[in-house]
């Protein structure tokens, strides 16, 4: 009889690791509007690998057995706490260390280097830890509220706030945690990673300029996402805002978000290669 593949027992041994973490986080996790991108983002990943796999078998190399070994200890050691305790962001972090002390032992540095992102992508899976969002959370609803009241302000609107409530002409608006921008930076990141990743932009001031803007333009289409909220709901009462709450107002925020993250990678383009172009000729000069 034929052995299986060492790539097949490790393929085995994830899905007897892992397939319960995933099918508990889809009925809990996953179902809440915080973590609701998750079964995408496992998809994207599996894409991924899938689209890695050919790279991955040929240009593996010698095992890497100093680095596989502790790497797979410590993924061991996490998995166990996390299923013990219900730590969900442990459970989900010790999948990026079983797989890839799994890539080290079977393909080595080759292996490692030919799943460098999608191995990273799988941290787009670790839930942050509830203290840690809900600092972050209250942090940015305050900063959200007191830009768009002072915006608003400036352009002559009657408004002012009291923490993160809003009283914008005989109506007050609450921002909650859905608009404190904390998901849409999360979700945004995702798809900058891979948008930033497939364009594969040879400038690397390029590249460096687009990931530090990433969570700068997800917070700045949070706040004309809530600006807007206050407008509608200003000049059209709270039955309008409510209404474009629940069924506009993610889509304007992403739309708005995608949008500026693709113009400036345009004007980056335009800009660095117009001075790359320059370049030579200045240095004949």
């Amino acid at each position: 009889m034929r052995p299986l593949s060492p790539w097949l027992l490790l393929l085995a041994g994830l899905a007897a690791m892992y397939a319960p973490v995933y099918w508990a986080a889809s009925q809990t996790l996953w179902q809440s509007e915080e973590m609701g991108h998750g079964p995408i983002i496992l998809a994207l990943v599996l894409w991924l690998f899938w689209r890695a796999r050919e790279r991955i078998a040929t240009q593996s190399t010698a095992p890497l057995h100093a680095l596989g070994w502790p790497l797979f200890a410590v993924g061991v050691v996490l998995y166990a706490f996390g299923r013990a305790f219900s730590v969900a962001s442990v459970e989900f972090a010790s999948q990026i260390f079983v797989l890839a002390s799994g890539l080290a032992l079977l393909g080595g540095r080759g292996a490692l280097k030919a799943a460098w992102f999608p191995l990273l992508y799988l941290l787009f899976l670790v839930p942050l830890p509830a203290s840690m969002v809900d600092a972050i959370t209250g942090s940015l609803k305050s900063w959200v509220s007191v830009l768009v009241v002072d915006l608003l302000y400036a352009l002559g609107y009657p408004i002012a706030r009291t923490g993160v409530m809003i009283s914008i002409g005989p109506y007050q608006l609450l921002v909650a945690d859905a608009c404190s921008g904390l998901n849409s930076m999360f979700s945004l990141t995702a798809i900058g990673a891979l948008f930033i990743y497939f364009k594969h932009r040879a400038q690397r001031l390029h590249n460096l300029i687009m990931i530090a803007s990433i969570l700068p333009i997800a917070f700045m289409a949070n706040i004309v996402r809530v600006t807007i909220l206050s407008l509608i709901t200003y000049h059209f009462g709270d039955e309008a805002g409510a209404g474009f709450l629940h069924s506009a107002a993610g889509f304007v925020l992403m739309a708005v978000a995608v949008g500026l993250l693709f113009a400036l990678d345009a004007v980056l383009a335009a800009t660095l290669g117009r001075r790359n172009r320059q370049t030579p000729s200045t240095a004949q000069t």
